[in-house]
């Protein structure tokens, strides 16, 4: 039967309840694979996204994405106490909105590196090792100032140098240099040392997966996308997936796939998704009251996430503290330059804290702002901020659900800092005192007062003290969770190396919760990457 054109206006008139592919989630990896199946003009595709149409303005202006937090745009998730941040739960913002967290992100195009793709292939093959990836990669990227082969110049995805950066991150880069570490290009084959990120914007806005993606592929008449859907659950014939349910304007309805149904919607949602589909562990799902389907005890578990810690201390004038100034606006409006074009997070390095170590263990990043209270918090005065992110971490935690309703929110428990050996916890604390290196750097000082915005009044305690209160009190995700539906060539793997979940037919799950193991790099470009995989791998390229 044809479907009616949702609030939004966003459904194609005419479009039926039966697809060849139904996909759930039109964020960093589900808007791609879209994208790439309705290529084919012999298959039909329907997208389903919880989220509306991406036309709020902050969606667009680089430096307001803090503003979306805990709007209609984001999931707006808080994570169960943590023991180990003195029981506070820490605020986990997730896009909700065509593009999904690649529409209220920070911008940060931050391949990682390639031994930690290699772990990968160790984990689901050698068609997920760095080698075989990074085509993947090339063909993603469009990168302002490609030079080797190595480098995307042609993708859908436009990675920009920032437009108008800071005086600030620069003198962050001369104070690292002088601290004796390498100031290189991002994103290049060794990536240990200091950069100025690059930034997934194009002319001086964002670029989401929705502007890359989605926007040339909704003119295709066999690609349908539905906003405003919130899956419920996977329709199953015996052990086949033939549909979805889902809810739309309050109303229950359902979506039939004639080849196959593709989840995408992230470490979170999908684990979700396939609990109350009845994939998972028995015990969990019959105690709830769900029928299983398919024992699989690692849907929901080895959840992991970087961890950061943020220092920030008042600085001089030129902060991202003027952005909401009208001259600022102006310059945005009719130039697309000035502070607005900032992505906030406009510098950061991998270290290793330990000479020994193969591999940084540490990546420090620079904003020319105050961000303070996990970016809902405001500062009104010039600031900047100094933070160290837990690379590697040894914790891992679980998303479980709440309750058999859909409709509520799933239990997040990243057990931050849990690690019995308390390695996280000194790794971190070694990360910060490299911060506090920095902040303290002659250079460094010339932006700087020296007076603790974060912690606030911080500033005569010991250094140990004052980290361990940035730690304990103010520790916040960097937003990239990873692992709840683990890929492998293990039994024991959720999904299999094709991404196809194990126990059931006709499924299958491409986002970052089939990541074997979290890179030491931003999640946004290998989520987009194993969207790409996935159209390869259903396709048979």
């Amino acid at each position: 039967m044809s479907a009616k054109p949702t609030a939004s206006g966003h459904e194609r008139a005419g479009s039926t309840d039966v697809a060849d592919y139904v996909i759930v989630g039109a964020g960093s990896a589900g808007a791609a694979l879209a994208c790439r199946l309705s290529e084919d003009k012999k298959n039909t595709v329907l997208l389903l996204e919880a989220g509306p149409v991406d036309k709020k303005t902050e969606i667009h202006i680089p430096a307001a994405f803090s503003s979306l937090f805990r709007s209609e745009v984001d999931w707006d998730y808080d994570t169960e106490p943590q023991p180990e941040l003195n029981n506070r739960r820490v605020f986990w913002p997730r896009g909700r909105v065509l593009g999904g967290s690649s529409s209220i992100n920070a911008m940060m195009w931050v391949r990682g590196f390639p031994e930690d793709y290699d772990a990968w292939g160790a984990a689901a093959g050698q068609g997920w090792s760095w080698k075989s990836l990074l085509p993947f990669f090339t063909r993603t990227e469009r990168v302002e100032g490609a030079d080797d082969q190595e480098t995307g110049s042609s993708g859908p995805m436009s990675i920009e140098v920032q437009r108008s950066p800071r005086p600030h991150t620069a003198t962050f880069l001369a104070a690292a240099k002088e601290l004796g570490y390498k100031v290189i290009a991002a994103n290049s084959n060794n990536q240990e040392g200091f950069s100025q990120t690059m930034v997934s914007q194009s002319k001086g806005s964002r670029f989401s997966t929705a502007d890359g993606y989605l926007k040339p592929a909704r003119k295709r008449t066999n690609l349908t996308v539905r906003t405003g859907a919130q899956a419920t659950r996977v329709l199953f014939e015996g052990t086949t997936a033939v549909g979805v349910e889902y809810m739309q304007d309050g109303v229950s309805r359902t979506v039939r796939a004639a080849k196959e149904v593709i989840l995408c919607g992230g470490a979170i949602n999908t684990p979700q998704l396939l609990l109350l589909s009845g994939i998972g562990d028995r015990e969990d799902l019959q105690a709830l009251g769900i029928k299983v389907l398919a024992h699989s005890p690692e849907v929901g578990k080895n959840l992991k996430d970087h961890l950061a810690a943020l220092l920030a201390v008042e600085a001089t004038a030129d902060t991202l503290f003027l952005a909401r100034k009208p001259g600022q606006l102006f310059n945005y409006l009719s130039r697309k330059k000035g502070m607005l074009t900032s992505n906030a997070a406009e510098a950061y390095g991998f270290v290793r804290t330990d000479p020994e170590l193969e591999l940084p263990d540490i990546e420090l990043v620079f904003g020319p702002v105050a961000f303070i209270g996990e970016g809902l918090i405001e500062h009104t005065g010039h600031g900047i901020s100094v933070g160290a992110i837990l690379l590697q971490p040894e914790s891992t935690g679980t998303i479980r659900l709440a309750t058999a309703d859909p409709l509520d929110k799933p239990l997040i428990d990243p057990r931050y800092l849990s690690d019995p050996a308390g390695k996280d916890r000194t790794t971190l604390m070694a990360g910060l005192a490299l911060c506090e290196k920095i902040i303290a750097n002659d250079t460094m000082r010339q932006s700087t007062k020296g007076t603790f915005i974060q912690p606030a009044g911080a500033g005569t305690l010991p250094l140990a003290e004052r980290d361990e209160l940035a730690i304990n009190q103010h520790a916040q995700t960097l937003y990239h969770p990873v692992g709840t539906a683990r890929m492998g060539t293990d039994e024991a793997s959720v999904v299999d190396e094709q991404l196809r979940v194990r126990g059931v037919n006709g499924l299958r799950v491409a986002d970052a919760s089939i990541m074997p193991n979290i890179i030491r790099g931003h999640t946004n470009a290998p989520a987009i990457v194993i969207g790409e995989k996935a159209a390869a791998l259903i396709l048979g390229w």
